[in-house]
């Protein structure tokens, strides 16, 4: 049984950073993309960041690009977000997902693309 479980979150001021991690177990993690999403109160989730099974590839949506990097350890089976210059609108609940596929060739933007799914981790930005 694949599991993911976030952490890291927590309440900041507008320019502040922190760190998300997403601790995979149950699968080969190396093997799968990886990605993380959010869902602001009241609004529907929404796409982040992914990163290719070797970490040599990233995408962002526009949003966060300059501000945001996600990266992954593969020896130690976990994901990151950096999250700099946070920003108000950066309130969300942040999901990590791990892709259905192995080996994936592209960087999939779209929830659909992904199979698993961590529980969660509450970001507040207060300005």
């Amino acid at each position: 049984q694949v599991r993911l479980v976030e952490s890291g979150g927590g309440m900041v001021q507008a320019g502040d950073s922190l760190r998300l991690s997403c601790a995979a177990s149950g699968r080969t993690f190396s093997n799968y993309g990886m990605a993380w999403f959010r869902q602001p109160p009241g609004k529907e989730r929404k796409f982040v960041a992914t990163i290719n099974f070797d970490g040599g590839r990233t995408e962002y949506a526009d949003s966060v690009r300059g501000r945001f990097t996600i990266s992954r350890d593969n020896a130690k089976n976990t994901l990151y977000l950096q999250m700099n210059s946070l920003k108000p609108d950066d309130t969300a609940v942040y999901y990590c997902a791990a892709e259905r596929r192995e080996y994936g060739g592209f960087l999939y933007v779209g929830a659909e693309e992904y199979d698993t799914w961590g529980q969660g981790t509450q970001v507040t930005v207060s300005s």
